[in-house]
């Protein structure tokens, strides 16, 4: 079932023809994961009830959980105010995973973890003299 018309209108996709989506933890509002959709990876998830997203980096279309098993359940989707942005609600089931890491949510780390065991960098300005 591909997306009518007048919603590919109405939502804004940037110009590579993608779309941000939060996708959040039904009930919970847990944030688990942040990907791209285009046209077709939002009509597969309408179509299907299973999210659907475009990678960037492998430049294809993937079905959350088809390797893994974690697929989530879509409940809802919602652009936000400007139509720029989807809010993806999900129901993330028995696997209770989202993150390709193993992880239930993406948003495991502190700022801190990534620096962890980077050497700090010198301080450019010079100690004034007293």
């Amino acid at each position: 079932m591909p997306l009518p018309d007048d919603l590919r209108q109405a939502l804004r996709f940037d110009e590579h023809g993608l779309i941000p989506a939060i996708v959040q933890q039904q009930g919970s509002g847990e944030v688990l994961m942040f990907a791209w959709m285009d046209a077709a990876a939002l009509d597969r998830t309408l179509a299907t009830g299973e999210t659907h997203f475009w990678s960037r980096s492998r430049q294809e279309l993937w079905h959350k959980g088809a390797t893994s098993g974690n697929t989530q359940r879509v409940v809802d989707v919602r652009p936000d105010c400007d139509a720029d942005v989807l809010l993806v609600t999900v129901d993330i089931g028995a696997g209770d995973v989202a993150c390709h890491t193993g992880r239930r949510s993406c948003f495991h780390r502190t700022l801190d973890d990534l620096t962890e065991g980077v050497p700090a960098a010198a301080d450019p300005t010079p100690e004034a003299s007293t």
